[in-house]
């Protein structure tokens, strides 16, 4: 059976930083690029990051940029989020996704819309940012 499982979720004070992973049974994630998405209570599903299957390439939300950092080690099958400098609007539960990304014929990698529509998604975490 193909299953993803989020774990290092917690409550956290704001300025504060997690580490979650997304680790991978029933099937190696070398071959696949994954992707972090979070889901806030009445808020539609955001992306987060995506990395490639090299872990060479990598895409970021805009709101997370330069405090998140997404990484991965395929020998122990898992990818990680690390979380920096967390807010209060980082609060949400996060997922994890297998699938694709691409690269335009200009170089650029693209892999969080592809990963959105992935059949392969972890039960989530949760992420609470408060005081």
């Amino acid at each position: 059976q193909l299953q993803l499982v989020e774990s290092g979720g917690g409550l956290v004070q704001p300025g504060g930083s997690l580490r979650l992973s997304c680790a991978a049974s029933g099937f190696t994630l070398d071959y696949y690029a994954i992707g972090w998405f979070r889901q806030a209570p009445g808020k539609e599903r955001e992306g987060v990051s995506c990395i490639s299957v090299s872990g060479g390439s990598t895409n970021y939300a805009d709101s997370v940029k330069g405090r998140f950092t997404i990484s991965r080690d395929n020998a122990k099958n898992t990818v990680y989020l690390r979380m920096n400098s967390l807010k209060p609007e980082d609060t949400a539960i996060y997922y994890c996704a297998a699938g694709v990304g691409y690269y335009s014929n200009s170089g650029s990698y693209s892999c969080l819309e592809e990963l959105r529509r992935s059949n392969y998604w972890g039960q989530g975490t949760q992420v609470t940012v408060s005081s």
